[in-house]
């Protein structure tokens, strides 16, 4: 088994990849669009409002004798080929951050320990199955699917096409039953067999009922539409939902459920990575993960509109216009503060970035705005007071009412084990919070 780690937003020489030849030349130059089209799993999934991650954005772009990775960690897998994507704020080769920004975002228990867990494929499996509830809630809010599934009787009630061969075998001497069949518009049918084959899956996992718990309506939901389901017919729903995948458009959430399904029942027969020529894979964006890591920390004193899920927007012109998504807005609206996450070091925030908060400040009669970047070393606070003036007029000098501050969040270095890793970044949340309220006063 072939397994090689790099680090987003890195540059990687081509020969260093050699050993996942086939993978790479799966993945290599190919857009985040076709990569999710191939079963790549991309969270989050709405792309099309990002401005930190597009669907044209690829995950190794190939660049003279390298290859250069982007703002997406996560793992992919060919064969025996595994391809990890850490963060490139982890050090001593264990990618502690990306495991802590996946439990405390997706609010789950320990999901993967990158170094201990010696087979790579339990460790995406273990990710897949962790993401479960999150695709299920998305997919029955279209409400439970429903088609056209054909079903068997042996009544007297004939409704439907009489099978002659399963007739003769059921009812001979006759008795008064006729073997027939029908087709019925049902929630009962392979799709959500599937899931709930998957939920029963879980279920059985030490953790199962815990992670269930999150999806507990859906999953009620689930198991009152399955009324025939039999453990012993798991390959068959296997085997019909590979043959009829969901195509229709307005059932995207279905299919996406459906590949998740089939990747999880398919790792319980050994089949997933081996010996199959189709890629798999699960990527997160790192800057979503950021911007959703700081709203657990400083949700309750900021609003958090979402541009991903078109949630919170807010218009810079009257009649509509001028859409914008700042990343935070205090919820002091007298003394109004604007903060905007970034996943970059504090020396790569810059003039397109200063611009884009500087706006929103204006928009919101701010004073004061905030970076929230990951720091690894000691930096202190950036304070960066507004100009005033133009050097036309040699007259140009700082203001004293209006400052944007870079605020690192300290990404412990130099930790042995995931546990202290842990109790050391809630210690830094702490301090981070600290410094944002500024001694003690009310932000």
């Amino acid at each position: 088994m072939s397994r090689i780690k790099i680090k987003d937003n890195s540059r990687t020489p081509k020969k260093s990849l050699s050993g996942i030849s086939l993978l790479t030349s799966k993945i290599a130059d190919k857009t985040l669009e076709q990569l999710e089209n191939e079963g790549i799993f991309v969270f989050p999934e709405i792309l099309r409002d990002a401005d930190d991650i597009t669907k044209d954005q690829m995950i190794l772009q190939s660049v003279n004798n390298y290859y250069l990775s982007s703002n997406v960690m996560g793992f992919m897998g060919l064969g025996d080929e595994k391809l990890i994507v850490e963060s490139r704020f982890s050090d001593n080769g264990q990618d502690f951050l990306f495991q802590y920004l996946l439990e405390r975002v997706f609010d789950v228990p320990n999901i993967v320990d990158l170094e201990t867990d010696a087979n790579n494929d339990d460790r995406v499996f273990n990710l897949l199955v962790f993401i479960f509830p999150h695709y299920l809630k998305s997919a029955i809010r279209k409400g439970v699917f429903k088609t056209y599934v054909r079903k068997t009787y042996n009544d007297s009630n004939v409704k439907g096409t009489i099978d002659i061969a399963r007739h003769i075998v059921k009812n001979t001497p006759f008795v008064g039953n006729v073997a027939y069949s029908r087709r019925e518009y049902s929630f009962d049918n392979d799709l959500m067999e599937l899931i709930r084959h998957t939920v029963e899956f879980i279920k059985h996992k030490p953790y199962g009922h815990k992670l269930l718990a999150q999806a507990k309506d859906e999953v009620k939901d689930v198991v009152a539409a399955t009324p025939n389901y039999e453990m012993c017919n798991r390959q068959k729903i296997i085997d019909a939902n590979k043959t009829n995948t969901i195509r229709h458009a307005y059932y995207r959430e279905y299919r996406e459920l459906q590949n998740l399904c089939l990747l999880i029942l398919q790792h319980q027969k050994h089949q997933i990575g081996m010996g199959s020529k189709k890629v798999y894979g699960l990527l997160f964006d790192g800057a979503w993960l950021w911007e959703e890591y700081m709203n657990s920390i400083v949700g309750e004193i900021f609003y958090h509109p979402m541009n991903k899920a078109t949630k919170g927007s807010q218009r810079l012109f009257d009649h509509n216009r001028g859409l914008i998504y700042p990343d935070f807005i205090s919820r002091n609206s007298e003394a109004r503060v604007i903060a905007d996450a970034k996943y970059k070091p504090i020396d790569n925030i810059g003039n397109k970035d200063y611009l884009q908060v500087l706006a929103y400040m204006f928009r919101f009669d701010a004073k004061k705005g905030f970076y929230f970047y990951p720091e690894m070393g000691e930096e202190e606070d950036a304070v960066m007071w507004l100009n005033r003036g133009s050097t036309y007029e040699k007259n140009v000098e700082a203001r004293e009412d209006i400052c944007i501050i870079k605020h690192g969040f300290q990404i412990p270095t130099g930790i042995d084990g995931y546990s202290a890793f842990t109790e050391q970044m809630r210690c830094n949340e702490i301090k981070f919070l600290d410094g944002i309220y500024g001694n003690g006063r009310k932000l």
